[in-house]
C-alpha cells in the first residue's frame, strides 16, 4: 500500500509589509506536523523576501511544506466576485488539515455556469465553500457552522474576539437567515465578500 506522505498549504495575508495573524499559522503548522509525525519548520522572514513591489499592497502568501519550506509565494490578491453559491453535497470529503493538493476540492467547482463558488454540505450540515468559512448574517448577529471542514484561522478570531458564534445551521434552516459571508486568512466580513442567502442555489450530489 503507498504510504500516505501529503503536502501541506499555509496562506498568509501581508498587509502593507507586514504578516497578519502569524503566530495562529505557526501554531497550525505545529499541529499539522505533530499529527503526521514530522516537525514543523520554521518560517523564513516572509517581510524581507516580499518583492517590494508588492509592498504597500495586500498580499496573499502561499508556503507550501513538509519537513521544510518547499515553496513561497507572492501574489497579489483580488478577492473572487460572489454572486451566488451553490450546495453541494460531498459527504465522503476530508479536509480537516490544508493539504497542498485540492483536487477533491476543484472538482466540486468544475461543473461549469452554476454558481460562483461551492458551499459544501456534508449530512444535511453547511460546512465551508472550497477556499473559506462562512459567516451568516441574523437579524445584526453573526453565526458560522459549528460544521466545518476546516477550523481556519480567520474562523477562531472570529469566535475568540465574541464577533461570530457557532450555530447549527443546515440545509432545512438556512431560510432563516438573511446573507452570507466568505471569510479566510485574506477575507474579513467586512470585506463583504458573499451573497444573499437568496442567492443559494439547490443542491448538487457529486
Amino acid at each position: 500500500m503507498k504510504e500516505f506522505n501529503p503536502m501541506f498549504l499555509e496562506t498568509i495575508c501581508i498587509k502593507n509589509g507586514t504578516a497578519v495573524n502569524l503566530e495562529a499559522h505557526v501554531e497550525r503548522m505545529r499541529q499539522t506536523a505533530s499529527r503526521f509525525g514530522f516537525a514543523a519548520p520554521v518560517l523564513p522572514c516572509l517581510e524581507l523576501l516580499l518583492p517590494e513591489t508588492l509592498g504597500d499592497k495586500k498580499v496573499k502568501c502561499s508556503i507550501g511544506y513538509r519537513e521544510t519550506i518547499r515553496t513561497v509565494g507572492f501574489v497579489a490578491y483580488t478577492p473572487k466576485v460572489i454572486r451566488s453559491l451553490v450546495l453541494v453535497e460531498a459527504e465522503e470529503l476530508d479536509y480537516s488539515f490544508k493539504y497542498s493538493d485540492r483536487t477533491q476540492l476543484e472538482v466540486l467547482n468544475n461543473r461549469g455556469g452554476v454558481g460562483d463558488e461551492a458551499l459544501i454540505v456534508q449530512n444535511g450540515c453547511i460546512t465551508d465553500t472550497t477556499y473559506s468559512n462562512v459567516v451568516f448574517r441574523k437579524n445584526g448577529e453573526f453565526f458560522t457552522p459549528v460544521t466545518y471542514l476546516l477550523n481556519g484561522t480567520k474562523r477562531q478570531r472570529l469566535l475568540r474576539e465574541s464577533i461570530v458564534r457557532e450555530a447549527a445551521i443546515t440545509v432545512d434552516n438556512l431560510h432563516e437567515f438573511e446573507h452570507v459571508y466568505l471569510v479566510n486568512a485574506m477575507l474579513d466580513i467586512e470585506d463583504g465578500v458573499g451573497c444573499p442567502v437568496k442567492s443559494i442555489l439547490n443542491s448538487i450530489i457529486i
